[in-house]
């Protein structure tokens, strides 16, 4: 597989798991510290470069036949974008209606809480800051980490993985480490200044993230394509700001 990488960086980061490892690890506990800080101070903006490296990650490591290999192509079958785009909307207020059900709009609901690190948004925002709000949010949530967690998960690292234990193995891996790593976002809370775990909040968290994963990858292999993983992220992050800024938001 040496083609499908870089010159400079062949012997020392082919794709195989312990590259993998290595990148996930490296973006991971990055990642995991700037968003613990982002909880506590309500600034996020440091947190996108993390996302921006991670696009950059491909054209950085990967020749054009790696690029390929990974997914970043045209999708080979278009009909499945726009039903990826509808089951990540769904899988949002899946998400949403199940939190609600059992712990209303408490900190126990994962997107109440993520509601709260908002900071930036008035309490009571009028009809028409809101849907200023919203865009913003929604256009940056449907960015930067659908495209970065899809080149990261979905692509570099589920390759390296699959090159040794299979897709099946590798798809099943790489949604473990995406659903750990946002234990950051919630599981790991920051209220009335102070830090705390809540375990059963977190274990419905991190299945849920593990599973919506596992679909986003679904659609990988279904567009032929790293398009299709990330419309459906996308699309599921689309619904989570909508909930935030019409349901839960006052």
């Amino acid at each position: 597989m040496s083609q499908t990488v870089r010159a400079p960086f062949r012997s020392l980061l082919p794709l195989k798991p312990r590259t993998a490892i290595l990148l996930l690890a490296a973006f991971g506990v990055v990642r995991v510290a700037l968003v613990l800080q982002a909880n506590v101070t309500g600034s996020y903006q440091v947190v996108s470069l993390v996302f921006l490296a991670m696009i950059a990650l491909p054209w950085i490591l990967l020749t054009r036949d790696g690029r390929t290999l990974i997914g970043l192509v045209r999708p080979l079958h278009w009909r499945w974008v726009l039903p990826a785009v509808v089951v990540g909307l769904g899988m949002a207020l899946g998400v949403y209606a199940s939190a609600t059900a059992l712990w209303g709009h408490t900190v126990s609901n994962p997107f109440a809480y993520i509601a709260l690190s908002y900071s930036n948004v008035p309490a009571s925002p009028s009809d028409a800051d809101r849907l200023i709000y919203f865009t913003i949010f929604a256009v940056i949530g449907m960015l930067f980490s659908p495209i970065g967690e899809e080149v990261l998960y979905r692509g570099v690292a589920h390759e390296s993985f699959a090159a040794r234990f299979g897709d099946t193995r590798a798809a099943l891996i790489d949604a473990g480490a995406f659903a750990v790593t946002h234990l950051a976002h919630f599981g790991i809370v920051f209220v009335a200044g102070a830090w705390a775990f809540l375990p059963l909040p977190a274990l419905f968290w991190v299945v849920t993230m593990f599973l919506a994963s596992l679909v986003f990858y679904g659609f990988r292999k279904l567009t032929g394509s790293l398009v299709g993983a990330v419309v459906a992220h996308a699309g599921f992050n689309l619904a989570m700001n909508w909930v935030i800024f019409y349901r839960i938001i006052p």
